[in-house]
């Protein structure tokens, strides 16, 4: 197998793309069938739609089907198009269940159906029990492409078994074994088996201390539980303990991704716009609710300025520093809001370290105002002579009461949102940041306010 470089991918798809527009079929086969699917993937996503259609006649269905399983969704759906249905059936047998449900879940229902039905029975029956799982759950993205074998059986026995079905699998470095009701009971590891003498049975090698997850499980979850046993795969189990799939790592890398990218959409309040490929229209739509909950938070935020007009009118240098504040404030509780959201999300925040976590970011908190507030006590003086130390003082103060608050406030919210069994993330940055804006602004106006006979106006 080629692997590819920077350097070397320009040159090797030049001489792909060569093969192609001369009908060197061989050639064609030579190159591109050496290469990593994913590179074969990436090479062509750069065709046209005249060689694309060269390559189907080119490759077999078995062989275009490792391909059509790394493009991406858009290139998927217009790939299909180009298919001629026998070709495509074909294609869809040789791919992967839980890849075929992936891609099915993206298109129309009505083609899904013609799909499944242009499908062998038995691989067509395998999709269709993936997609009747629930979304984001462990029996939505599991494979059926796995091994089971009996505690009978012998370990020579079970290596024979893997010549035959082991192509097929999509890992066999776990082998899982089952009851005669097909119950999960062991698992052996493929370097336990090879090392095992040929004549052992199955029950003297495989360890009964097996860790499952249930179809029911979220996939975040199960991603958790991968991450946290440093598994390949993890067997999916029914609640009656049935083996029903597995759930393999390139799996949960998919859903991380996937967890990673809606948190960081609701994290900036742009959930669901994320995707460069979506129109502007779309974009605007879905991030139009937040931005029009912002704007009404925003005049929460003008009012408590039109509040305290009359401080302002009496010393208008106090307007100097209303960014400041504001700009602090908010991006302080936005630093304690990803800290607590990335914790809740790996699972790292217990109960009994919430209080620790609260006290971390509170000491952050108060550390970071004095800071602030020492430096201004230095910086004001020098750049705003009319105010002098006061005005200083009231800045610093107030920074400093606004940090120490503001923090406690970013890692607040999303452990009260979590507790309500929502998504933490939905405590967005913006959201977070309008909260502190009106909580500085309240505490930096009211010290002004209380200490406007002493100032020089």
């Amino acid at each position: 197998m080629v692997r590819l470089t920077r350097h070397t991918r320009e040159q090797y798809t030049q001489q792909i793309v060569h093969a192609i527009n001369v009908n060197q079929i061989e050639e064609f086969r030579n190159l591109f069938l050496e290469l990593h699917p994913t590179d074969q993937a990436d090479i062509f996503d750069e065709f046209s739609k005249d060689q694309r259609k060269r390559v189907y006649e080119f490759l077999s269905p078995p062989e275009f089907a490792e391909v059509f399983q790394g493009l991406d969704v858009d290139l998927q759906k217009t790939t299909l198009l180009e298919l001629d249905d026998t070709y495509a059936s074909k294609m869809f047998n040789d791919m992967y269940a839980d890849d075929v449900a992936d891609f099915l879940h993206e298109i129309q229902s009505g083609k899904a159906d013609s799909i499944l039905k242009a499908m062998d029975k038995e691989e067509a029956e395998d999709v269709k029990e993936l997609l009747a799982y629930p979304p984001e759950t462990a029996g939505a993205i599991m494979t059926k492409e796995f091994i089971s074998i009996t505690a009978t059986s012998s370990a020579a026995h079970v290596i024979e078994q893997l010549r035959k079905e082991g192509p097929n699998a999509e890992t066999i470095y776990y082998l899982y074994v089952v009851d005669d009701s097909n119950q999960l009971v062991g698992v052996v590891s493929l370097r336990d088996l090879i090392t095992a003498p040929q004549h052992e049975s199955i029950e003297q090698i495989m360890s009964n201390r097996v860790l499952s997850v249930t179809v029911t499980d979220d996939q975040e979850d199960v991603a958790k539980f991968i991450k946290k046993y440093d598994f390949l795969a993890a067997p999916v189990v029914t609640a009656d303990g049935t083996l029903v799939g597995i759930v393999t790592v390139d799996d949960v890398i998919d859903v991380l991704e996937e967890e990673t990218e809606e948190d960081f959409g609701e994290i900036t309040a742009a959930r669901g716009s994320l995707d460069a490929s979506i129109s502007s229209f779309t974009a605007a739509k879905k991030r139009a609710p937040w931005i029009i909950m912002l704007m009404f938070l925003g005049l929460i935020t003008a009012e408590v300025i039109g509040t305290f007009e009359e401080t302002l009118e009496a010393v208008i240098l106090l307007a100097v520093f209303i960014p400041l504040i504001m700009d602090s404030a908010g991006n302080t509780g936005t630093q304690a809001l990803a800290v607590v959201v990335r914790g809740l999300a790996l699972g790292n925040v217990e109960r009994g370290s919430i209080g620790k976590m609260l006290k971390r970011e509170f000491g952050t908190g108060i550390m970071l105002g004095l800071i602030c507030m020492l430096t201004l006590l230095i910086i004001v003086p020098f750049l705003y002579s009319d105010g002098g130390l006061l005005l200083a003082g009231i800045v610093g103060v107030s920074l400093f009461l606004t940090l120490s608050i503001a923090t406690m406030v970013g890692a607040t919210i999303p452990l009260i949102i979590n507790k309500l069994k929502i998504d933490p993330a939905v405590a967005s940055g913006p959201f977070i940041t309008t909260i502190n804006d009106i909580l500085g602004l309240l505490i930096y106006f009211s010290i002004a306010t209380a200490l406007l006979d002493y100032l020089p106006q």
